[in-house]
């Protein structure tokens, strides 16, 4: 991958990463309005969701942003912004509604590229994947020359 290839990969993961980042950092600082509010929108165990919506966010985020395991993580957090979505956007006669639903519809998709593409070369998964590519490479190398 071309560096300025690899740079914009980057920077549109930490983009993504950035709203879980922020919006799970906002939970943590309001949890009985974030409790409230998921509660009012008629989703069971507020509470247990609240923390759900949490490790998502939080650790989604922080995964996208180092580039580990960025396609699974990245197909959880679409997953689950798709579940927000429907969850507490449906109302269609309200614009804001409307808005907010695309919104994540939206993210959805940058997720659904990571989960495509990967997370690129400046990742932690790409240097896994260079060390187990250069560790195969030399043991392969040890057998050849045992022969």
């Amino acid at each position: 991958m071309k560096s300025s290839t690899s740079s914009i990969a980057t920077f549109g993961r930490l983009l993504i990463a950035a709203i879980f980042l922020f919006s799970g950092t906002g939970k943590i600082l309001a949890p009985a309005m974030t409790q409230g509010y998921i509660a009012s929108a008629g989703l069971p165990l507020p509470v247990a969701a609240y923390f759900i919506a949490i490790a998502i966010e939080i650790g989604g985020g922080i995964l996208l942003v180092l580039g580990f395991r960025a396609r699974w993580t990245a197909l959880v957090m679409a997953i689950f912004t798709v579940a927000a979505a429907l969850g507490f956007h449906h109302k269609f006669s309200d614009p804001d509604q409307l808005m907010h639903f695309f919104k994540n519809i939206s993210m959805t998709g940058g997720l659904l590229q990571v989960v495509a593409f990967g997370a690129g070369t400046l990742s932690i998964d790409a240097w896994l994947a260079s060390s187990i590519t250069q560790a195969s490479a030399a043991t392969r190398t040890e057998l050849v020359a045992e022969r």
